[in-house]
């Protein structure tokens, strides 16, 4: 006899529905309030250290600052993970929610043809080397590119050879800190700076050739300079003309290699010059002229600087005992954004500070901010007693009221070697921390302190999972067919306490 009165009324029907109805409408309700305050009152949280991408306070500052409409394109192969494409776009989506102004889209050059094309006509992209870009552009037409590539620093190791006869070494090029908020902060500042800032090279005197490709040239460094937008020209001052007025900076690099000539006493007399009007000076001196000194010395002597006739040697902290590797740093700016990395020097010379014979107001304030470690010792002087000795001094001009020098407040920084930013060590040294080193080195002397201060490398963290074979053919087993297999039999089951 079936059943007159059914399971579910009509009206019993009509409250379960409208109960869903609500229900429904208060979770769209909550979740549009969320999203509402999201977007006024919003704050974000990282949960984790590998997806952590939390900007700097400078870098922040000038995002703030900024009010001109930015463009980045990614000019990439998505799929090529080589360049750390998912961190570049994780990183610009911080600059974006930090300021509106700043626009990302990109263009697969590999999938998208047409758009490639139109890229490469607006940028003048025509190397065919031209690939993995990010370009940053303004409405007005003026923009910046800078290659994936060197947004990650690397450093070479030694790989197992796979054969026990294999006589030639191999090295795997392993990322060690990835550099994409220093560079492009620094973009947006070059793009809102109309005029350019200058570095001189010297040349003349057995300086190494900004055009060498070799390991012991300085193609690499020229190549740094120019990716932190400061332009860089060769000079010679064997003429009457003094260091050019529109000189931000002037690198002077000792000799990689003998003979090491001095300079002579015109060039002193107009560098000498330069620095009393204010200038700024980057200065490598190098083991080749321990014994003939180029003249540099006594000038940096008015400014409080020694530079030894000697060089370090430090058996707790080398690669080959030819090399001092780095790792006591003071707080200076120029080196506190590399106080957990290492830099590694070739055969350095002690640059000790000393009292200056000057005393007046202005007088320099200088800075030991790199050292040697305490078991250091002096090649030449074996009587020494082993401690640590300062590698690189920073010098700063200390500003006085109601006076002005023509270039400015004087900045100095004086390096005990001019090997470790060469081709070979900027980029292969084993510490990976000397290109970071120039990096903030130049930033500083040119007084950028938003690429200096609390902007440094993110330390790149490599997670391996190394299975056997036989553990491999597991992990396949379970994935295939264990997980999808006890979904079933859960299903299954259920189905069964269900029909009982």
């Amino acid at each position: 006899m079936s059943n007159p009165n059914p399971s579910f009324s009509r009206a019993r029907r009509w409250r379960i529905g409208l109960d869903v109805a609500l229900r429904t409408a208060l979770v769209l309700a909550v979740a549009v309030m969320v999203n509402y305050l999201g977007t006024k009152f919003y704050r974000r949280f990282y949960l984790s250290a590998q997806t952590r991408v939390q900007l700097a306070p400078r870098t922040l500052a000038v995002l703030h600052s900024l009010t001109n409409r930015v463009d980045v394109t990614l000019y990439y192969d998505t799929r090529d993970e080589r360049d750390f494409y998912p961190d570049i776009v994780a990183l610009l989506d911080e600059y974006r929610a930090a300021n509106r102004n700043i626009f990302v889209h990109t263009v697969d050059y590999v999938r998208d043809a047409g758009a490639a094309e139109k890229v490469k006509e607006q940028f003048g992209l025509n190397d065919a080397n031209d690939k993995n870009l990010v370009i940053f552009s303004l409405a007005a037409g003026r923009f910046k590119v800078f290659p994936g590539k060197e947004l990650v620093s690397v450093k070479l190791q030694q790989m197992a050879p796979d054969d026990p006869n294999q006589k030639e070494l191999q090295f795997l090029r392993k990322p060690v800190a990835f550099n994409g908020e220093m560079a492009f902060t620094s973009m947006l500042l070059a793009l809102e700076s109309p005029q350019p800032l200058k570095a001189y090279f010297l040349q003349g005197d057995g300086e190494p050739s900004l055009a060498d490709a070799g390991s012991w040239g300085y193609s690499t460094f020229g190549a740094v300079v120019q990716q932190n937008y400061v332009s860089i020209t060769n000079l010679e001052l064997f003429g009457s003309a003094p260091v050019p007025m529109d000189c931000n900076l002037l690198i002077i690099a000792g000799p990689t290699a003998p003979p090491a000539p001095p300079l002579s006493g015109p060039e002193l007399q107009k560098i000498d010059q330069y620095l009393a009007q204010g200038g700024r000076l980057l200065v490598m001196f190098s083991i080749f002229s321990i014994h003939q000194p180029n003249g540099l010395e006594s000038i940096l002597q008015k400014w409080g600087v020694n530079v030894v006739a000697d060089y370090v040697k430090d058996p707790q902290n080398t690669q080959d005992g030819q090399d001092v590797v780095v790792r006591k740093f003071s707080q200076h700016p120029v080196v506190s954004s590399i106080a957990d990395n290492s830099v590694q020097m070739i055969l350095p010379r002690p640059i000790a500070s000393i009292s200056p014979g000057n005393s007046s107001a202005n007088a320099p304030q200088v800075d030991e901010i790199a050292f040697s470690g305490d078991s250091s010792t002096l090649a030449e002087n074996a009587s020494a007693p082993p401690r640590s000795y300062p590698l690189i001094a920073a010098i700063e001009q200390k500003p006085v009221a109601g006076v002005a020098n023509p270039r400015g407040d004087a900045r100095i920084i004086v390096a005990g070697d001019s090997l470790f930013l060469g081709n070979h060590y900027i980029e292969g040294g084993s510490s990976g921390a000397n290109r970071d080193f120039l990096n903030s080195a130049l930033n500083w002397l040119v007084d950028r302190p938003q690429l200096v201060a609390g902007i440094g490398p993110r330390p790149v963290t490599e997670f391996r999972l190394t299975l056997t074979q036989k553990q491999q053919q597991q992990l396949r087993w379970l994935l295939l067919g264990a997980l999808p297999g006890g979904v079933l039999v859960l299903g299954w089951l259920v189905w069964l306490v269900r029909r009982k």
